[in-house]
């Protein structure tokens, strides 16, 4: 039987990092982690990773240590090549995420890079699992605020999933809640709420302003919509997935003014 599947955002893991510069490999931990956040800050993620699990031999036992290596493992599933290698490096990312929140089950950013890694990998999970992961989605997003309600992409991660469960065809939930015992309620009021909260604790991130006025644009908010989105796009880009961002947004001005 085709199941349908559930349909959620891809979200991409945003961790503080520190840029530092270095061209080599440093002999201690703190150097190659130094250099290792001066790649990450490039963009150069395929060098981070490589310098980051070196500096893991060093100390396998940091929790934050790990939380960049599974941002990177997560980043890179962008440039896999074929289906096999991005799932592969979407579960290298949770591995070492969830061995963050092992290690250091007070820290608010490995539970929120739990999430993340929960959230890429929904695509290539069975129906069940889709559901299953769509709950740990929010579960670990909810106790990432509970430890840090400053946490701008917490909130940020949370509206999104709002906004995806709301969304999701009605024929969809029924079947979900008939075979997989539902999904925990969602709407788009609470997706805005999220997202305000998010653009109010970080507001010269791009995503935050685009996300908010994308699930304004779903409520029928249009004027607001337009607002959000714009003041996203005259931020510069400063993260990975900005320019991908951004072509969403004006895809949604689009709609918007035709």
């Amino acid at each position: 039987m085709n199941v349908p599947s559930l349909p959620f955002l891809a979200l991409p893991i945003a961790v503080s990092v520190l840029a530092t510069s270095g061209s080599a490999f440093g002999s201690t931990a703190e150097e190659l982690i130094a250099q290792g956040n001066a790649l990450d800050e490039a963009q150069k993620t395929s060098e981070a990773l490589a310098v980051y699990l070196e500096a893991e031999k060093k100390l396998p036992a940091d929790a934050d240590l790990l939380i960049k290596i599974a941002t990177q493992y997560g980043e890179s599933m962008v440039d896999a090549s074929g289906e096999a290698a991005e799932k592969k490096a979407g579960e290298n990312a949770l591995s070492y995420a969830l061995r963050a929140v092992e290690i250091s089950p007070d820290l608010s950013d490995a539970y929120l890079a739990v999430a993340i890694c929960y959230g890429r990998l929904l695509d290539f999970q069975s129906a069940r699992e889709k559901v299953e992961y769509s709950r740990k989605v929010k579960t670990y997003t909810e106790k990432a605020i509970e430890l840090d309600p400053s946490s701008d992409y917490a909130w940020h991660m949370l509206g999104r999933w709002h906004r995806a469960v709301a969304t999701t065809n009605p024929l969809l939930k029924g079947f979900v809640k008939v075979v997989y015992g539902g999904l925990p309620s969602a709407s788009l009021e609470d997706s805005a709420a999220c997202l305000e909260k998010a653009a109010s604790l970080r507001p010269e991130r791009v995503s935050h302003h685009v996300e908010l006025g994308i699930t304004y644009a779903e409520m029928g908010r249009a004027d607001e919509a337009k607002t959000a989105i714009e003041r996203g796009l005259a931020l510069p880009d400063k993260e990975r997935d900005d320019p991908n961002t951004k072509l969403r947004g004006r895809a949604v001005l689009g709609e918007l003014s035709s």
